[in-house]
């Protein structure tokens, strides 16, 4: 699936869902991903508990559900590759944040590796994942 076009064309609502150290659950609202050149995903976050988890643990996993009723979707498997803050990438992809005008809100750029895909409901074709019968 090119999922450049897809998070670029369909509406939805997405949660990350992270986990720190002490292994407590996270999940969040969060916006489509960007989707870079290399095919890896970002997310801009605010340092919250998010992007706490992820200082410790890299993996993550991002659902995200498609509007228009019943449940058509994906769920992402990711690890967490690189981060940065304060940059001009972090400027260029934020959708809805006005960082000149607010010089405390310290927003990162997260990127993830996508570890696998899945649809939003069953197994798909993932030998990680068998379809359990009976």
């Amino acid at each position: 699936m090119d999922l450049k076009q897809y998070f670029e064309k369909t509406r939805g609502m997405g949660v990350l869902s992270t986990a720190g150290e002490d292994g407590k659950v996270n999940a969040a609202v969060y916006a489509r991903p960007h989707v870079l050149e290399d095919g890896s995903l970002a997310f801009i976050m605010r340092d919250r508990l998010t992007h706490h988890n992820l200082q410790s643990n890299s993996r993550a996993a991002y659902l995200f559900r498609e509007d228009g009723g019943g449940y058509k979707g994906l769920r992402l498997h990711l690890t967490k590759t690189l981060e940065e803050s304060g940059t001009d990438r972090v400027k260029d992809l934020c959708r809805r944040c006005k960082i000149d005008n607010k010089p405390d809100a310290v927003r990162f750029l997260v990127v993830f590796k996508i570890d696998q895909e899945l649809p939003l409901i069953g197994a798909g074709n993932s030998p990680d994942y068998p379809v359990e019968t009976g």
